[in-house]
C-alpha cells in the first residue's frame, strides 16, 4: 500500500514525498461506554491508513483519495471546507490542529487505506490519527499523544456530524504491537495489558451490512444516555448502579431506562474481562462478550438481523465468545474461537449466512499492532 501510494504521489505531485500511517481498531469488549465516561478495551490492528504528504509552500492543499480515485482542492480557512466528505476529515484535522495553536501551510498528499470501510474498524479515526500526526510532526505543532487523539474526536463533532467518544482515536494514535489498552474515559488514564490467547483465535466476521452512523441513531443513544445520568445527578452514567436506575425508573422512559441498563451493565463486563485476562481465563472473556452483543441488540438496540444470526451461528459452534462490534447498525462481530473450532465455525458462519442472505460475510483474522507513527 506504501508502494502504491508513493508511485500514485510522484505521478500527481512529483517527488520528495514522506509517509504516515495510522491503524483501524478492534475493541474486545466496551461498546458505547466511552461516551458515557466508562471503560474500553481496544487495540490497534495491522489494518490502517497510508499517507504520502509534501508540504507545497502554498496556502492550500491538494488531497487525493486513492481507493475512490478522487481529488479535492481547499484551503485551510474555516469558509474552505471541501464539499467531499472524505475530505472533511483532512480538511477538520487541520483545523483542529490550527486551533491547538499549529500554524499550518499547504501540502499535497495521497492516501490509501486496507481498513475494510463499515465494518466497525474506525477507517475514519485510522484517517484522522495519520493527518494529525503527520501535521504535528511535519509543522512542529509540539501536540502531545493525548491531544491528537482529541483532534481526531473533535474533527468528527466539528465537521463530520458524529457525537463520538474518544475510544477509536485512542486506540490509532496509542496501539502497540500485542497488547490491548483499557482505557478510562473519564480520567483518561490506561493500561496495556498482553494479549496473545494461547489456543484461541481473534477473528472478525464481517456481514457487508452497512448502516451509516451519521445522524439520528448514534447521537439519539447518546442523548438517552445524558438525560438519564441527569436524573441520576451525574456528568456521566459511568459509576451508576442498578439499584441508583431503578429508583429513578418512573422519572425516565422506557426506552432511556433500557439503554441506561444497558450501559451500566457494559462497565461491570470490562472490568469483569480485565480480571479475567490476568488469570488467563478466556471462557469468562467470551461469555461476557455475548453478554455485551444481547445487551447491543436487545437494550441498546444497534444490532440488526444479520449480526444476531452471525452469533446464533457462533454459538450453535461452540465458539467462546462473539458480539457485534463497532458502533453498531451493521459491520462486522467480533469472536474468540478455540483453535480447533476455528475452520468449522467459520465454514459454517459463511455457507450460512449465504443461504439466508445471497451473500458471504468476509473473515478478518485480527493482528494486534502498533499505532500512528511516520514509515521509514
Amino acid at each position: 500500500m506504501k508502494e502504491q501510494v508513493k508511485q500514485k504521489f510522484a505521478e500527481l505531485y512529483g517527488e520528495g514525498a514522506v509517509c504516515y500511517a495510522s491503524p483501524g481498531r478492534i475493541n474486545l469488549i466496551g461498546e458505547h461506554t466511552d461516551y458515557n465516561g466508562g471503560f474500553v478495551f481496544p487495540g490497534a490492528v495491522d489494518k490502517g491508513i497510508v499517507a504520502a504528504i509534501r508540504l507545497n509552500g502554498t496556502d492550500k492543499v491538494r488531497a487525493y483519495a486513492l481507493d475512490l480515485g478522487e481529488e479535492a482542492v481547499f484551503g485551510l480557512r474555516e469558509e474552505d471546507k471541501p464539499s467531499q466528505s472524505w475530505a472533511c476529515y483532512i480538511f477538520g484535522v487541520c483545523r483542529e490542529m490550527q486551533k491547538r495553536g499549529g500554524k499550518l501551510g499547504g501540502f499535497d498528499t495521497v492516501f490509501a487505506g486496507d481498513v475494510p470501510l463499515g465494518a466497525g474498524m474506525s477507517s475514519s479515526a485510522a484517517l484522522e490519527s495519520t493527518y494529525a500526526f503527520a501535521m504535528n510532526e511535519l509543522f512542529d505543532c509540539g501536540v502531545d499523544k493525548f491531544e491528537l487523539a482529541r483532534v481526531g474526536q473533535s474533527t468528527e463533532h466539528n465537521y463530520c456530524g458524529v457525537n463520538c467518544g474518544i475510544m477509536d482515536q485512542f486506540a490509532s494514535v496509542f496501539g502497540k504491537k500485542g497488547n490491548l489498552m483499557r482505557l478510562d474515559c473519564r480520567s483518561m488514564e490506561y493500561e496495556y495489558f498482553p494479549f496473545a490467547p494461547k489456543g484461541y483465535k481473534l477473528v472478525l466476521v464481517d456481514s457487508r451490512v452497512k448502516h451509516a452512523l451519521v445522524g439520528s441513531p448514534y447521537n439519539d443513544r447518546r442523548a438517552s444516555c445524558e438525560r438519564v445520568a441527569k436524573v441520576l445527578g451525574q456528568e456521566f452514567l459511568r459509576g451508576a448502579t442498578m439499584e441508583q436506575l431503578d429508583a429513578v425508573k418512573s422519572q425516565i422512559s422506557e426506552e432511556d431506562y433500557k439503554r441506561a441498563r444497558y450501559v451500566i451493565g457494559e462497565e461491570r463486563r470490562v472490568l469483569d474481562v480485565c480480571d479475567a485476562l490476568e488469570k488467563g481465563d478466556y471462557e469468562t472473556v467470551g461469555k461476557r462478550m455475548y453478554e455485551t452483543h444481547w445487551g447491543m441488540s436487545k437494550d441498546y438496540e444497534v444490532s440488526c438481523e444479520e449480526l444476531d444470526f452471525l452469533v446464533e451461528v457462533a454459538e450453535q459452534c461452540g465458539v467462546s465468545g462473539s458480539r457485534i462490534m463497532g458502533g453498531g447498525f451493521g459491520g462486522c462481530t467480533i469472536n474468540l474461537v478455540k483453535d480447533e473450532l476455528y475452520d468449522t465455525f467459520i465454514a459454517k458462519a459463511k455457507s450460512e449466512f449465504n443461504a439466508k442472505y445471497g451473500h458471504e460475510p468476509k473473515i478478518y483474522d485480527v493482528v494486534i499492532s502498533d499505532g500512528s507513527r511516520r514509515l521509514e
